[in-house]
């Protein structure tokens, strides 16, 4: 039996884009068509994006899918297509057609909707309730969409109906337990089934979600035969023999750093390329401390956009030591971006002097404190709407647990890269950066690193004023919000449980705070927004 020639579409299709989505589609059928592909294969929602969210409640968004989809069908001589969609019958399903011929041969429906983390699937679909198979130059092929793959039933049903290789398209958002799980399940399957298993996944960052691509080969017995690049856009081509239910991929580029810091500094990137790019800023803007969270975002946006497009802008105080003056300079001149230094000082004691009489008689505080966050943050919104570059919020996943950040100062920002991102890696990641020899060296000053973190409000201020170490603080949260351990669970595994009961107070008072903060890429298993979703006003402690 001949071998069966596929091309795997690992790309990025941008939500509401259909006509665009489309057009790509289109380009990659002639590339596919001209490498002797018999299939080419698309991403889960190709033609809408994924997720489509409420656009699919319009039927004028459903309407211009299918007529894509049949203008689609109609150019699909000499190959066959798997186009995912969003199919309108009355009741409206994820769907992925099989174009051929000229024409839509067949259409496979999701049968496994999923409803948790940030899926919400049973929202806005109805199940599907068959596998569905094609023959392909003498293949049986299954068809499967995404979640279809994780229970057993959908894999199972496509063997029995004769499949001897299954394609599954997915939209499936990358976290940093992903990947492992992806590969278990998968070699699952082909255990059980005795199929081989291309998996096609989407790429590119989508609001506070990033596809990683990633896609697969799996042999019939699970072994993997090939592991894609990660945020990359690729034509990935492989053959399947059917004779021995093995999968081949065709000079894939090869992987190159796999540690766990160069796939979330990578996730991070994507992420803020494409909220940028797709929301058509011309570039980015953000406050630049000296610390190491505005460093590693300036990294960060750097990477993402190159340095033309990025603008810091360093607001020091009476309270800003020399160590940040310098941290701040060295790093915007090293990458060589727009650089200013713009003093709060006159316009923080305006604010003081306007507010003393309501103030009288009572004595200095945190209101002080933020209202220096809040004068910057009004600079770097007016900087923002005047320069028309969008403004990046830098805090990390510990302060934005906690609550260590202030309401309309260093809170304002319409994306917020490290928003997912705990201290601690924050660290990790800024090591790993500088480690990598790229640009010169160094790309966050060793010295911003090293520093005690401090958000300089007052006189010798440290985080540790306020908060457990990083480290610690890092694990109670990860038990308490990751894990959803109890606070009698988390004291067992040896934290002081005053600490613990600290920390967790913090975390459920600042809900309302982190209701009001900018979106940013979800990169763990448990990110706050949609994933997480806790009452503001709760008896419960």
């Amino acid at each position: 039996m001949a071998v069966l020639r596929l091309a795997l579409a690992q790309y990025d299709f941008a939500v509401g884009a259909v006509a665009a989505n489309a057009n790509k589609v289109r380009e990659l059928i002639t590339q596919a068509r001209a490498g002797g592909a018999a299939l080419v294969a698309f991403p889960e929602l190709t033609l809408s994006g994924y997720p489509p969210e409420d656009l699919l409640l319009r039927p004028s968004f459903l309407a211009a899918c299918d007529s894509e989809l049949n203008s689609l069908a109609a150019e699909t001589n000499g190959v066959a297509a798997l186009v995912g969609h969003p199919h309108s019958e009355g009741e409206v399903y994820n769907a992925a057609s099989l174009l051929r011929h000229g024409r839509i041969e067949l259409t496979a429906h999701k049968q496994a909707l999923p409803n948790y983390g940030v899926f919400d699937d049973k929202r806005y679909f109805r199940p599907g309730h068959a596998s569905a198979v094609a023959i392909i130059e003498g293949v049986c092929v299954g068809l499967l969409v995404c979640e279809d793959i994780w229970e057993a039933e959908p894999a199972a049903a496509a063997a029995a109906a004769g499949a001897e290789l299954i394609v599954v398209i997915n939209a499936s958002p990358w976290d940093d337990g992903k990947q492992a799980g992806r590969e278990a399940v998968l070699t699952q399957r082909a255990q059980e089934t005795g199929c081989a298993i291309a998996y096609l996944n989407l790429v590119g960052g989508q609001d506070d979600v990033v596809y990683d691509g990633g896609s697969l080969l799996v042999n019939g017995d699970g072994s993997i035969a090939a592991r894609a690049p990660t945020f990359t856009d690729l034509l990935l081509w492989a053959n399947f023999d059917p004779a021995s239910r093995r999968l081949h991929a065709e000079d894939w580029p090869q992987l190159t750093d796999t540690c766990a810091e160069a796939i979330l500094y990578a996730a991070l990137v994507r992420g803020i390329r494409d909220y940028i790019n797709k929301n058509g800023f011309a570039g980015v803007l953000l406050g630049l401390s000296g610390g190491i969270d505005s460093a590693l975002t300036l990294a960060l946006a750097v990477d993402a956009l190159g340095p033309n497009r990025v603008t810091a802008v360093m607001m020091p105080s009476r309270y800003t030591s020399q160590l940040s003056l310098d941290g701040a300079r060295e790093q915007a001149e090293h990458l060589g971006v727009d650089y200013h230094v713009i003093s709060i000082e006159q316009t923080y004691q305006s604010f003081i002097d306007a507010l003393s009489p309501a103030f009288a008689g009572k004595p200095a505080d945190t209101t002080e404190e933020n209202l220096q966050s809040r004068t910057r943050g009004v600079m770097l919104m007016a900087l923002s709407n005047k320069h028309g570059r969008l403004l990046l919020a830098t805090g990390n996943k510990s302060e934005m647990a906690v609550g260590y950040a202030t309401l309309y100062g260093d809170m304002c920002g319409a994306y917020a890269p490290l928003k997912d991102v705990y201290k601690t890696v924050v660290y990790k990641l800024s090591r790993w950066r500088n480690e990598t020899g790229l640009a010169g060296g160094w790309v966050i000053p060793p010295a911003v690193i090293e520093r005690p973190p401090s958000a300089e409000l007052r006189d010798n201020q440290t985080d540790q004023d306020s908060l457990p170490p990083y480290d610690e603080l890092d694990a109670i949260l990860a038990r308490f919000i990751e894990a959803e351990q109890s606070q009698a669970e988390i004291a067992a595994q040896g934290f002081q449980a005053e600490t613990v009961r600290r920390v967790v107070r913090l975390v459920l008072l600042n809900e309302f705070k982190r209701r009001q903060s900018a979106p940013g890429p979800r990169v763990t298993t448990r990110a706050f927004g949609r994933e997480r979703r806790y009452p503001i006003t709760s008896g419960w402690k």
